[in-house]
């Protein structure tokens, strides 16, 4: 049975050129890049390269990227960094839980925190950003695409209200970098973090954006790697991969693609609503389905060959519904009811269309069952 892959922000397969770019590194760039012979000296080359060609695409200056694990090393080291004991920072309730988590945390030891809301649309409200500060804020943490809806942020208009008062803007860019245009200078964020496996490239490597001249305390101790910012032996062939993912991403067809499912879904099942508004990513889309389980719906997809996702991939298997969907109006019922659907470059049209035949006649087979189970089950619900 064909298996059609539909989860890409969860993670991506990598692609021919990245995989050849990995492989090769994993052969010729084998040394330490912090040995001074040779062989550390070819390994420590090829990082700088890579470290030259992430800064490219970000609209950066390769001192200013330091690699690391991947996002969720990425915002720890971002949050923790910046802000202690004492001082203040600010996020958003549809952060992805490398952020939420991080920053309970850090409340938890005595920063304050504060968790601004956000409205149906998904997207924030920069005058609640600037609200929320307050004398002591030294950092606010604001997503540049939503992982579960695709919701692009402003960021740029978010970041004059924190430059204006002196309050540093760190980003996760993970969903976005690659996807949609990124230049962090025009931006004009603090700091941003981004991981490779969500396009393309391996799981295991990312990089933080710092923006010259901002201290960043240490989380962790070991050696003075990554210009004291992130101790540890550098990921050379992962970072050789992510350089290579990052020149040869394209998404720009998944618009087109993610347009056309979307279109089919809502036209051949009916009661279904797109979770979300405005400016999201060309590749995302969250379908709440009524009178239905979400989980139900994903399961018989999957038994078709078709993977797709109920929330953000670290969540799954939570009894709890999507914090994001719950964050923006939705009722627990309503957000259990939802799919997420994240396309990827591979995808073709035959795929998509598969998918939405798929969809429609689980959702006819899930709402008759429904019925029958439970006579007089809602099967409208405006939001």
């Amino acid at each position: 049975m064909p298996h059609y892959y539909f989860d890409h922000n969860a993670t991506s397969p990598l692609t021919a050129p990245v995989r050849q770019a990995y492989l090769a590194a994993l052969e010729e760039c084998f040394g330490n890049a912090s040995s001074i012979h040779r062989l550390g000296q070819i390994a420590k080359q090829r990082l700088e390269s890579a470290r030259r060609t992430l800064a490219f695409h970000l609209g950066a200056n390769a001192k200013e990227i330091v690699f690391v694990s991947g996002g969720t090393e990425s915002d720890n080291i971002a949050l923790r960094g910046i802000a202690g004991p004492g001082d203040h920072i600010v996020v958003t309730s549809i952060e992805h839980p490398a952020v939420l988590a991080t920053a309970a945390a850090m409340e938890r030891a005595g920063t304050a925190v504060t968790v601004i809301p956000v409205p149906p649309s998904g997207v924030v409200d920069p005058v609640s950003v600037e609200r929320a500060l307050r004398p002591g804020t030294k950092l606010v943490s604001v997503m540049h695409a939503n992982n579960e809806l695709g919701t692009i942020q402003p960021l740029a208009e978010i970041a004059k209200i924190t430059r204006a008062a002196g309050v540093l803007l760190h980003s996760d860019g993970v969903q976005a970098f690659g996807r949609v245009p990124v230049n962090l200078t025009a931006l004009g964020v603090d700091l941003y973090s981004v991981s490779g496996h969500k396009l393309g490239a391996p799981k295991g490597i990312g990089a933080l954006y710092v923006r010259k001249g901002i201290p960043l305390n240490a989380i962790s101790w070991g050696g003075h790697h990554e210009g004291d910012r992130r101790p540890g032996t550098e990921n050379v062939a992962g970072a050789v991969a992510f350089a290579a993912a990052a020149e040869t991403a394209d998404w720009s067809q998944t618009r087109i693609l993610r347009d056309r499912l979307e279109a089919r879904i809502l036209t051949c099942t009916g009661n279904a609503f797109v979770n979300g508004a405005g400016q999201r990513l060309p590749n995302t889309t969250n379908i709440r389905f009524d009178g239905i389980e979400g989980e139900a719906l994903l399961i018989s997809l999957d038994l078709g060959g078709f993977a797709v996702s109920s929330g953000a991939a670290c969540s799954s298997g939570a009894v709890e519904p999507s914090h994001v969907l719950t964050a923006i109006g939705l009722a627990k019922r309503d957000a259990r009811s939802s799919l997420r659907f994240s396309l990827g470059p591979q995808n073709t049209v035959a795929e998509v269309d598969a998918l939405a035949d798929a969809v429609e006649k689980a959702v006819t087979h899930l709402r008759r069952i429904s019925t029958d189970t439970h006579p007089g089950i809602r099967t409208h619900v405006n939001v």
